[in-house]
């Protein structure tokens, strides 16, 4: 994704697929054209979200990895390396890397794109954000987060936008208690974001995880009563609010995985995986 003359994102060159060591366990969808129908429940014992927190600390750290090598004139193929190296080194499996195709380890998502951003020979400027989202794949569970961070110094309206983004997410996981349902996450979120007149995007949701990458449960990040799962201790998900300094609606390339906004305008993001508790929501994705 490197830049045209007036700064828009172009698709860039992107590098051969790394290797991982033959001993980490690869998920099932691996060498296949997607993964298999899920028929399992996204509500799992104990020990269970126990492993899944494992790999979501995984997750977690080796997105920790990668902000720190964050700067002006890093590349985001230079970036999927960090992460790509931090995760096989902790015996964990890039859930992204042979994800339906994906060829890379992680999602750098750079300015108007909103997710799915494939690493390459773009090179960050001063004033970018970028996203970054790593799911680690271990002991028979993925764990999944993301990150928007600041390249350097940017504007105050970037600058908010990524911190109200990040707000975003923290509301939406104080909205989730069992016997909800989950539209009320996406109600919480969009109540927010209207306050700030950002765009909320709507076609990429929050997911089940945990034995599957996606499980089919969708968590909306929106005002959407037809998403009306009931919460129940002990059911994991993602949420990842998507907001934009303009419209919600987008684009894709012809890479199948590239979404921008329509209209070019800037977008922030922010996930974590959590599991429903008594009392409401406990983080797996922490570092």
């Amino acid at each position: 994704m490197p830049k045209d003359s007036v700064g828009h994102l172009i698709p860039g060159t992107v590098s051969s697929t790394r290797s991982v060591p033959s001993h980490i366990i690869r998920p099932e969808y691996v060498g296949k054209k997607g993964p298999s129908p899920f028929t399992g429940s996204d509500v799992y014992s104990s020990e269970k979200i126990e492993l899944i927190r494992h790999s979501g600390r995984i997750a977690a750290e080796a997105i920790a990895a990668v902000g720190r090598a964050i700067v002006p004139g890093v590349t985001t193929e230079q970036l999927d390396q960090i992460g790509h190296d931090y995760l096989v080194a902790n015996d964990a499996y890039p859930s992204t890397l042979g994800y339906r195709g994906y060829p890379k380890s992680l999602c750098s998502s750079v300015n108007e794109v909103i997710c799915h951003g494939i690493p390459d020979n773009t090179v960050l400027d001063n004033g970018d954000i970028v996203n970054i989202d790593i799911t680690a794949y271990k002991n028979g569970v993925h764990g999944d987060t993301n990150v928007t961070f600041i390249v350097g110094d940017a504007t105050e309206e970037v600058t908010l936008l990524v911190e109200r983004t990040r707000e975003a997410l923290a509301r939406g996981i104080k909205a989730v208690a069992p016997g909800r349902q989950v539209n009320v996450i996406g109600r919480t979120i969009a109540s927010y974001a209207k306050r700030f007149n950002y765009g909320v995007v709507r076609d990429y949701t929050g997911h089940g995880v945990g034995e599957a990458f996606h499980s089919g449960l969708i968590i909306p990040h929106y005002d959407a009563p037809q998403f009306d799962t009931v919460m129940e201790v002990g059911m994991v998900f993602t949420i990842e609010p998507m907001l934009t300094l303009g419209t919600s609606d987008w684009d894709i390339w012809s890479d199948d995985w590239t979404v921008l906004t329509r209209d070019r305008s800037l977008t922030a993001q922010f996930e974590h995986t959590l599991v429903v508790t008594e009392r409401g929501a406990e983080i797996l994705t922490l570092a």
